[in-house]
C-alpha cells in the first residue's frame, strides 16, 4: 500500500548534511518526496511510497547522519501526492 507522510524533524538537523543523507536513504528505499529546511531550524520531509519503506525512513529520521542530534520526529499522514524522485530544497 502506498502512503505519504509529512515529517518534521527537530534538534540539530541543519548544517549536518541531514537533507542530503535523507535523500540518499529515501532513494535507496524507493521513496519519492523532498526534504527542506524550515526557518525554525527543523527539517520537513515529505515521503511517499510503500508503507513499510516509509516506516523504515521514519525510523531512520530518528538517527540521521553522524553529526545530527534528533530530539523529535513529528509524523502526519497526508493525502497521497504524485511526486517523482526525491529532491532537496
Amino acid at each position: 500500500m502506498t502512503v505519504c507522510v509529512r515529517c518534521i524533524v527537530s534538534g540539530r538537523v541543519q548544517g549536518v548534511f541531514f537533507r542530503a543523507m535523507t535523500q540518499r536513504k529515501a532513494l535507496e528505499l524507493k521513496i519519492s518526496g523532498w526534504a527542506r529546511n524550515l526557518p525554525d531550524g527543523s527539517v520537513e520531509v515529505l515521503a511517499c511510497g510503500d508503507e513499510a519503506n516509509v516506516k523504515d525512513l521514519q525510523d531512520w529520521l530518528w538517527i540521521g547522519p553522524q553529526h545530527a542530534k534528533v530530539t523529535d520526529v513529528s509524523v502526519t499522514r497526508v493525502e497521497q501526492r504524485v511526486v517523482k524522485g526525491f529532491s532537496v530544497g
